[in-house]
């Protein structure tokens, strides 16, 4: 079974999808961000209600999915398809989706637009499930029902069963550090384990630790082989950030 892990100020609510694929263990991490208004527009915005209305920068409360965040789990859990990025080959990682839409005062949203570009399917298959959310609860301003923009962000997380891949911040790299990542793959020692990355510079520690240097922040694919079999055992992408980010 995949298990689905749903995010709100840092509480956890775990279901169960009914499928998985058969290598790969797809978590789900989907969470609401405090500012949902991102900007304005002077140029007034007309709706089928009131021609002069504006998308507001702050507002008061924000929209959200009708029946809060316990519906909105459920619409994801029968709806969502987490198999997207696996079948779309995928490595292992976490990958964070942004989407930024807007909730009309009517509830209907609108202008969906991904703000990622992580590939395999993911930011295609958040879009089609927002198209089929139905009317959301708009945001509130001056006890009144106001436009909106919400970034709404889903975070797929790959994990491989032939191999775990670890590191102090899940998935993430620093630049201008020694990042320590930790390997075990299946039935292969870890002497027999070697990473490589065009990307990175690679130093192995013992016993399965490697040192990790970047230089540049953005995205890297580390690779996994048995060097014995010299066959390959996987591959994990990691978000790379700026030393000052740590």
């Amino acid at each position: 079974m995949v298990t689905f892990l749903l995010l709100s100020k840092m509480k956890y609510l775990a279901v169960k999808l009914p499928y998985m694929h058969p290598s790969k263990i797809i978590l789900l991490l989907s969470f609401f961000v405090s500012t949902t208004s991102c900007y304005s527009q002077d140029t007034p915005v007309p709706d089928s209600t009131d021609t002069t209305e504006n998308l507001f920068v702050k507002v008061d409360k924000e929209a959200e999915f009708t029946g809060g965040m316990g519906a909105w789990n459920k619409y994801l859990e029968q709806n969502l398809n987490p198999n997207v990025p696996v079948d779309n080959g995928a490595p292992t990682g976490m990958f964070t989706v942004m989407v930024q839409f807007v909730v009309n005062r009517d509830g209907t949203i609108a202008d969906i637009k991904p703000l990622t570009k992580l590939g395999y399917g993911m930011e295609q298959e958040v879009v089609r499930i927002l198209k089929k959310s139905g009317t959301w609860t708009p945001a509130m301003r001056h006890d009144r029902p106001v436009r909106a923009y919400r970034k709404q962000p889903v975070v797929f997380m790959i994990e491989d069963e032939s191999f775990s891949i670890s590191t102090k911040v899940p998935y993430t790299l620093f630049t201008e550090t020694d990042n320590e990542i930790t390997v075990e793959a299946y039935k292969v020692k870890s002497g027999d384990i070697q990473l490589t990355s065009p990307q990175a510079i690679i130093t192995p520690a013992g016993d399965g630790k490697y040192t990790v240097r970047i230089n540049k922040p953005g995205r890297i694919i580390i690779e996994v082989y048995n060097s014995k079999k010299k066959k390959s055992i996987g591959s994990a992408s990691f978000e790379v950030k700026s030393a000052k980010d740590k």
